[in-house]
């Protein structure tokens, strides 16, 4: 029987009890015993972190000790078992079922996790005894005087370790943060908050003699609250840049590889497996956690699932190549682009982004909310939530960090839209510009889509400030033709021993591949350059790109008639020329 595909499945033992597929992790299980007992990771979301603390939950809880052929038989650890499985009491909790309502947060905090540790205690009662109810009793309605009494009892009784595991720890405390602000944020994080509370007597139950929590696993988007509650991360190791731990959640090129060829195998589709990862790997690929595993980047394996899931279920790719999950995930991310008047340097590092595609930056291991908005504790945010990964390590030994995927790339510049928006320097109509691009996409016409962004610039005075020089010009266009799903837009495209400053290859993941593919250069003049200057800047523009329809990248395009090769110049905000080069005949400017 054909396994199924577990999308949105987070349960380990259904997964294994009901003949779902899983990427087999278990071989993390070895490096994590060798590390502290300690342990925080930080992944994006959805990202399988919920998957892998099941999978360890399930293996260490010794309830399932005559489960354990049935759940890790045929996996790696089932081979090569650790002496420690199945030796704990797993408490485990999961704060994304927190309320984030700021009049009912600290109820709902400590009701969801008394009832935790109350079921906890239900489980494991023939462990500890009956008695223990007694020296629960008066403090199972508020969380850290229950998980303290928890604690001193089995401190007291001996021989019963526990493996405590948060996942998403800062789930509900994130959304205050984004909703209500610092100050509301704090009063749970800081002082006598009960967030800090909380934490405070896990670390006491994680030291001295006979402490009850032997060991110690966390997952979080973030180091920001587990900073602020914690005065700096001082109850474990942070495995989050780990080289041992990059692959430990999300999908390997050979693990989505192997996927791949098993259900092809089984026929459920018949394209070859590169022709699926042409469109997954764009999309969905590139995620470097560790600067010492730059070769080893991974898929976020919820939106591999998601496309598979919809392939295998439809026949076909799906029509919205996010994962709506995905989309509303990011939105609830929005928060991170705190936006001083006028913008502000945050901006600036979203805009430089835009424009190079990258940036430098010393990942920071921890940092406050309050410190959030500093541009390097910003610029390590971005990589913790997933919006950039590590590419490489300069001479200097700083990694650089770049946009991973086009899924992304589309989210950050939403981003960068809607602070234009947001503070009226732009507004344009995006569902315009995306019937333009569609236009161009489909019917060659492009000159209809530059001259709208070129009128749309004309009119709105405000913009002109933050149009100066031609790597901002190449930001701009890049942020507002880089959201149209019909092509993969590639900046700086390297084609025939050159860079083309645009490249529009049809996207493998549009609804509809469209048929027209372009290359467009760019040019820019200072305001007052002669139209001579301009026309020296347009016929070196020709040249350039004559030489880049060379490249092998857009062959088939042009043999078929279809590559359009686009130079437009731009004297300071203004568009002043547009071209097209046809059959490597001169033509006259379509603006003058």
């Amino acid at each position: 029987m054909t396994k199924m595909i577990p999308y949105g499945i987070t349960d380990f033992g259904r997964i294994q009890r009901e003949n779902y597929y899983y990427v087999d992790k278990t071989m993390f299980i070895e490096r994590i015993e060798k590390q502290p007992p300690f342990l925080f990771l930080i992944r994006p979301r959805r990202f399988g972190k919920s998957l892998t603390l099941a999978m360890l939950a399930m293996y260490y809880d010794v309830q399932y000790a005559d489960q354990f052929e049935e759940l890790f038989g045929n996996l790696y650890i089932g081979k090569h078992p650790t002496p420690w499985h199945n030796k704990f009491l797993v408490l485990r909790f999961n704060f994304s079922e927190v309320s984030s309502n700021i009049d009912e947060v600290e109820e709902s905090f400590n009701f969801y996790c008394c009832n935790r540790m109350l079921e906890f205690v239900r489980q494991y009662e023939p462990l500890f005894g009956k008695e223990i109810w007694t020296s629960l009793s008066g403090s199972e309605k508020q969380a850290g005087a229950l998980l303290s009494a928890i604690n001193t009892y089995i401190s007291r009784k001996g021989n019963l370790p526990i493996y405590l595991m948060i996942d998403e720890y800062d789930n509900f405390t994130n959304t205050i943060l984004s909703t209500y602000g610092t100050e509301y944020y704090r009063k749970a994080t800081h002082g006598e908050g009960f967030i800090r509370g909380f934490f405070n007597v896990i670390k006491a139950a994680t030291t001295g003699p006979g402490a009850a929590v032997q060991r110690l696993f966390i997952t979080g988007v973030s180091p920001v609250t587990m900073d602020d509650v914690t005065s700096g991360f001082n109850i474990g190791t942070n495995i989050t840049t780990n080289p041992q731990f990059n692959s430990l959640v999300g999908f390997s090129r050979e693990e989505v590889t192997d996927m791949l060829a098993y259900y092809r195998k089984e026929g459920f589709f018949t394209e070859s497996i590169e022709e699926m990862l042409e469109v997954m790997k764009p999309n969905y690929d590139n995620y470097c956690f560790s600067e010492d595993r730059l070769e080893d980047c991974m898929f976020n394996s919820n939106m591999v699932l998601y496309f598979m899931n919809y392939y295998f279920t439809n026949g076909t790719k799906p029509k919205e190549i996010v994962d709506p999950n995905i989309r509303t995930d990011f939105n609830k991310l929005s928060y991170l682009i705190r936006l001083d008047h006028g913008l502000g340097q945050n901006f600036s590092v979203i805009r430089e982004i835009a424009e190079k595609g990258e940036i430098e930056a010393s990942i920071a291991t921890h940092f406050s909310a309050l410190e959030m908005t500093d541009v390097e504790n910003f610029k390590s945010l971005l990589f913790y939530f997933g919006l950039l990964s590590i590419k490489d390590v300069t001479i200097m030994g700083t990694p650089v960090l770049a946009v991973p995927n086009f899924v992304v790339r589309e989210q950050l510049f939403n981003f960068l839209i809607s602070g234009y928006r947001k503070y009226d320097l732009f507004k344009i109509d995006l569902a315009r510009l995306m019937r333009l691009t569609g236009e161009m996409a489909f019917h060659a016409d492009w000159q209809s889509l530059f001259t709208y962004l070129a009128d749309a610039i004309r009119e709105q005075s405000r913009i002109r400030e933050f149009i100066e020089g031609e790597s901002h010009i190449k930001g701009f266009l890049l942020a507002y033709l880089g959201i149209s799903r019909y092509y993969d837009l590639y900046p700086e495209y390297e084609a025939n021993k050159g860079f083309a400053d645009f490249f529009f290859k049809p996207s493998l993941a549009a609804p509809v591949i469209p048929p027209y593919t372009y290359l467009l250069e760019v040019k820019y003049c200072k305001a007052g350059s002669s139209n001579a200057q301009v026309r020296k800047l347009a016929d070196e523009a020709r040249n350039q790109l004559i030489q880049y329809s060379e490249a092998a990248s857009v062959a088939k395009a042009r043999a078929e008639g279809h590559l359009k090769l686009i130079t437009i110049v731009w004297r300071s905000w203004e568009l002043v020329l547009m071209e097209e080069i046809k059959d490597e005949a001169f033509f006259t400017p379509l603006i003058k």
